[in-house]
């Protein structure tokens, strides 16, 4: 395995191929001083240089154990990913290269030098723009396909090419952490899953199980100086994936459980569309003025019916050609018809000019539509989201989607993320977050969550801590870079606020086990973060595991490390792509069936939705590759 990259995604990834799949992996790093391509505001590079070094030799140790330390770890440094650098690391015979820089065409120029030197090498990249993806994705497949000399829908070529997205990885779990009632959600082609933390039943009371548990929470959850759940936690950590058995008998302890498979799409609100609301054209004092004239305009309608006898119809009209002074003069009307005139006549001079008021309001609003909003009076119950770039963008879009209210702080009005803002028509703050001022003017006082996703860990804890000191119950979720840092983190600050939700999370320590599995040849449909560990949802072919092939659902549960949740019956290299309608004549959403009987027994020509450990996939995934060693 190769993995190519500039930040802490390289070495994560490197150390997850290496302690989780014992794989042999070659690190091709940036020279010293040069790792760290993106700025880093708020933080020295020499603590940026000190971290890339501590991750480097926990990487370094992670191989320690093995009977072969030497062979299984290896670093390379070059400036540029070249035609020579990849010869020189094996390019050629390796299983598969992860291009993991933070810039698209960086990877791009890499992955098309590489698939030309080596057609059957399983490729993944790096990639933020979605679109662009999917079509680098077709082409290198396709270059394989033709370079090997076997048709595109052979199976006898194992090279195949994955884009996957840090942001798009790590954001709905980000979005999820800050809602309420929604713990961890993976969407993939129009499917959500969604998972649910759960508080353990009181006595007398019975757990719900939803529709399967997907983990147990550590022992340690409810004490607010416990460990937040690590892989060394022992038996006192979650439990990933247990059995029944495990359930029944866990007294005391949370559960994660599966409570919505399916979903037909993401709609926004009403309002948030590019046309905005009758309601926001006028203001206030604009439309209480409006409703008055209406009801003098009815007062003197109703004054003229009973005066004159006329019909209610016609005493409406009339007024309102007295309104306009398009009414003859009534001379020899009674009294009470001239009093109503002159009335009508008065509210018509009145009416002319909150007419001309109303028109240029609406005009003014239309003119303002793609200006950023300003969080309106009276609003409560959102979330303050720290932070427009790349990981923000998109947990902004998750939160949008989710319809849960979003007010943005942002420093730099030409951030990534301002267009999607003013297409959401989503309040924005421009200022430093770390001013005074900032938050009170994005309602911190009133917000449900907190969201910290800048680029700067200091700036991050510092709203953070601010933030705890107005609201002391405020959810809160930080994007830390140091996972040892999140840790000390999020244990001192529980601590401190323990009746408080507080959680710190690593982008690259989300993002690294779906960029594993991919590389070991799986489709990987999401992770879901359960306290410090990962739960992985992957699509895997049937045939060739004898774990699964020929066994019934009820057969094919390991506890601990993975559960078939659902069948895949549409045809391969039929997924439906995005924008496309998810309703056939007959079939399914998304052709994925759910409700598997425990007594279905899976064919050779099955591919199955599975959620699996980091260890549990790596097990199926390493026993098959056995097999076709022996073979």
């Amino acid at each position: 395995m190769i993995v190519c990259g500039d930040d802490g995604l390289a070495h994560r990834l490197a150390a997850e191929l290496r302690g989780v799949y014992g794989e042999q992996v070659t690190l091709v790093v940036p020279p010293s001083g040069r790792r760290v391509r993106q700025p880093v505001v708020g933080r020295a590079r020499a603590a940026s240089a000190a971290l890339l070094d501590r991750v480097s030799a926990a990487v370094n140790r992670t191989g320690a154990g093995g009977a072969e330390p030497a062979a299984n770890e290896q670093v390379v440094e070059a400036a540029e990913v070249t035609e020579a650098v990849l010869t020189d690391v094996g390019a050629d015979r390796a299983a598969a290269l992860a291009l993991v820089y933070d810039d698209d065409e960086t990877n791009i120029r890499a992955a098309l030098t590489a698939r030309r030197l080596n057609p059957r090498l399983r490729l993944v990249l790096r990639l933020y723009n979605r679109r662009l993806g999917q079509h680098i994705e077709e082409l290198l497949d396709q270059t394989a396909a033709v370079a090997s000399g076997s048709g595109p829908g052979t199976g006898g070529l194992d090279a195949s090419t994955t884009v996957l997205s840090d942001a798009d990885t790590a954001a709905p779990a980000l979005a999820a952490t800050a809602l309420v009632g929604t713990s961890k959600v993976v969407q993939t082609e129009g499917l959500v899953l969604r998972a649910v933390e759960r508080q353990p039943p009181r006595p007398g009371e019975v757990a719900d199980p939803g529709l399967c548990t997907l983990a147990l929470l550590s022992a340690t959850s409810n004490d607010p100086a416990g460990a937040d759940g690590s892989e060394s936690s022992g038996e006192q950590g979650p439990q990933l994936l247990p059995d029944e058995a495990a359930v029944a008998s866990a007294t005391g302890r949370g559960t994660v459980v599966l409570e919505q498979v399916s979903y037909s799409g993401p709609s926004l609100p009403a309002g948030l569309g590019g046309v905005p609301p009758f309601a926001s054209l006028f203001s206030r004092r604009l439309r209480w003025s409006l409703a008055g004239l209406v009801g003098c305009v009815l007062a003197l309608a109703v004054a003229l019916m009973f005066v004159t006898g006329e019909h209610p119809l016609y005493a409406t009209y009339v007024t309102l050609l007295d309104l306009f002074g398009i009414n003859d003069p009534a001379y020899h009307e009674s009294t009470g018809r001239q009093v109503l005139q002159l009335l009508s006549g008065l509210v018509g001079l009145l009416l002319l000019p909150v007419l001309l008021a109303a028109v240029l309001e609406a005009l003014g609003t239309f003119r303002s539509a793609s200006a950023l909003r300003k969080p309106p009076r009276g609003l409560g119950g959102h979330v303050v989201l720290l932070g427009l770039g790349k990981i923000g963008t998109r947990v902004l879009t998750r939160l949008r989607e989710l319809h849960i209210p979003v007010v943005c702080v942002e420093s730099d009005p030409e951030a990534r993320g301002m267009a999607t803002a003013r297409r959401l028509r989503v309040p924005v703050v421009l200022g430093d977050v770390t001013q005074e001022g900032v938050l009170e003017a994005a309602k911190i006082h009133r917000a449900h969550a907190l969201l910290a996703l800048t680029s700067a860990d200091t700036t991050n804890l510092e709203a953070a801590l601010y933030a705890r000191s107005v609201r002391p119950d405020l959810r809160v979720v930080l994007r830390l870079y140091d996972d040892d840092f999140a840790t000390a983190v999020y244990r001192t600050l529980r601590a401190a606020h323990p009746f408080a939700l507080t959680r710190s999370r690593s982008v690259s320590h989300l993002a690294a086990p779906a960029f594993a599995g991919a590389m070991m040849g799986r489709q990987i449909l999401g992770a879901i973060p359960v306290e410090r560990r990962v739960l992985l949802f992957a699509e895997v072919d049937v045939a060739g595991h004898p774990q699964l092939e020929g066994r019934t659902v009820g057969e094919a549960f390991r506890a601990g490390a993975w559960r078939v949740l659902a069948l895949n019956t549409a045809p391969p290299g039929g997924r439906r792509g995005e924008g496309e309608s998810p309703e056939e004549e007959g079939a399914p959403a998304s052709g994925l069936v759910w409700d598997l009987p425990p007594t279905y027994v899976l064919g050779a020509d099955d591919r199955v939705v599975l959620a699996a450990t980091r260890r549990g996939l790596a097990d199926l995934l390493g026993r098959r590759r056995r097999e076709r060693a022996g073979a």
